[in-house]
């Protein structure tokens, strides 16, 4: 039997894991914004043009190399912001949303890990892929919060 289970959390990270975790926050709002400006130059141009997901993707390794800030930032984190904007417009043209917009620094900033999270549940203790920080971390004001979606198989 597969039994699905959610956890939240309120992390509690020291003053570098916050920094680190607000930089992460900034570059998948940077990915974001930047591609969001593209594809509405793109389609200015060209009114055919459509948003692809898999076309994003390949100017992530282009947009590292010009901008250092961004290597420091998990290429999960990265990738996990094209699929909001991929969702986004996919809402879009399905008349369930408005265009999409530009993200804010601090307005819902967020980011995602699908791999590589690690939850401890005897020591309470959350692992994420970024150097030893408490798989999804959200930011209101100063609060960090963390959601994660498990399935375990029990027979």
């Amino acid at each position: 039997m597969l039994i699905r289970r959610a956890f939240k959390f309120e992390l509690k990270p020291d003053g570098r894991q916050a920094c680190q975790i607000g930089k992460f926050c900034g570059c998948a709002r940077y990915v974001y914004n930047r591609t969001l400006s593209l594809e509405k130059s793109l389609y200015a141009k060209d009114d055919k043009h459509s948003f692809r997901y898999t076309e994003a993707t390949k100017r992530l390794p282009e947009w590292k190399n010009k901008h250092p800030f961004l290597k420091e930032c998990h290429s999960q984190v990265l990738q996990q912001s094209l699929k909001d904007l991929d969702r986004a417009y996919t809402n879009f043209f399905e008349k369930r949303a408005n265009f999409p917009k530009y993200k804010k620094k601090f307005r819902h900033d967020s980011i995602r890990f699908p791999q590589g999270v690690e939850l401890d549940e005897v020591k309470q203790k959350i692992r994420l892929p970024i150097s030893g920080t408490p798989a999804v971390v959200k930011r209101f004001r100063i609060k960090f919060f963390f959601s994660l979606a498990k399935q375990d198989l029990f027979p």
